[in-house]
């Protein structure tokens, strides 16, 4: 973690950030990073939902982390980006300080998640960053969220929004985490990034993401089968933008097929997480598109932050 921490020196702050999302979850202002929050809130199905809140601004980002994730992913954006919005970044149930008594672990729940933090919260105006797993999930979000989402912001997500997993490809892949779910999480892991490269990243998120528990990892796979991502494109009602990395091709007509209103911005030498490996890059991409959506959504005679 400290090799990590030391490699994004270009973010002084970041250590702190991790350090006050590791620490407390009783909604006190941490004294190190004065103006950051923890706390937890109440899911739909009573889960408890581990958030951290910074900054202020008339529009809050709410990063939602990937499968086997969690909320310390998003470090770099909480402590680059609390200057100029309102950053809330949660752990999904089931991943990192949140609550594991779900029976079953789907987009749908999680995006239940997302709600309860808005909510909780009393965030009028939020656009939704999903990395992963997050993507489908901010456009659930999005829909349970209307006249308050001003977007969803996908991250090395949504390259394809007419693809579905069938029923029989999501189970052996849940198969796969049940028979030797030590192995199949590093093959997972080793896979999100460029052969050879980020080293010390890669090695960083796969002790977190091998850490989570299996049955949460065999119950999402299960509930990818059939998922219908154009679907849920269409029901957020909101434009769609991507930060993508170049591992994988993202189709943009495709996507314009489904959702006229979508564009992606597609970083050079970047996995999985972009938001990891090119943060400044990243973050200055990210306010750009948030100003973006915050200007074309602002009803006439709104001024925004």
């Amino acid at each position: 973690m400290h090799d990590y921490l030391s490699k994004l020196g270009r973010l002084p702050a970041v250590a702190v950030v991790i350090a006050t999302v590791l620490g407390s979850a009783e909604g006190t202002v941490g004294e190190a990073a004065k103006g950051t929050v923890t706390g937890r809130v109440a899911s739909a199905d009573g889960v408890e939902i581990a958030y951290t809140a910074r900054g202020a601004g008339s529009v809050a980002l709410i990063f939602i982390h990937g499968g086997l994730a969690d909320r310390t992913f998003w470090a770099p954006q909480l402590d680059g980006l609390a200057d100029r919005f309102r950053v809330v970044a949660l752990d999904l149930a089931g991943h990192g300080e949140s609550g594991r008594g779900r029976a079953s672990y789907t987009i749908g729940a999680w995006a239940e998640d997302v709600r309860a933090i808005v909510e909780a919260l009393h965030l009028d105006r939020v656009v939704l960053i999903g990395n992963s797993l997050g993507g489908p999930v901010a456009l659930e979000a999005a829909h349970l969220l209307p006249g308050h989402a001003l977007g969803v912001v996908g991250v090395d997500t949504l390259h394809d929004l007419t693809h579905t997993m069938d029923a029989a490809t999501a189970h052996a892949r849940a198969e796969a985490f049940r028979t030797d779910f030590a192995e199949t999480c590093r093959a997972m892991v080793n896979s999100l990034f460029h052969p050879g490269k980020e080293m010390e990243l890669r090695a960083w998120a796969e002790r977190r993401m091998c850490a989570t528990p299996p049955e949460v990892a065999i119950s999402m796979m299960e509930g990818f089968g059939g998922y219908d991502t154009a679907a849920a494109a269409r029901a957020a009602g909101v434009p769609i933008r991507a930060i993508n990395g170049d591992l994988w091709p993202t189709r943009t007509d495709v996507n314009r097929a489904v959702v006229k209103d979508f564009d992606v911005t597609v970083i050079k030498d970047a996995g999985h997480y972009p938001m990891l490996e090119h943060p400044a890059e990243f973050n200055r991409i990210l306010a750009d598109t948030v100003r973006a959506l915050e200007r074309d959504t602002t009803p006439k005679g709104r001024t925004g932050s």
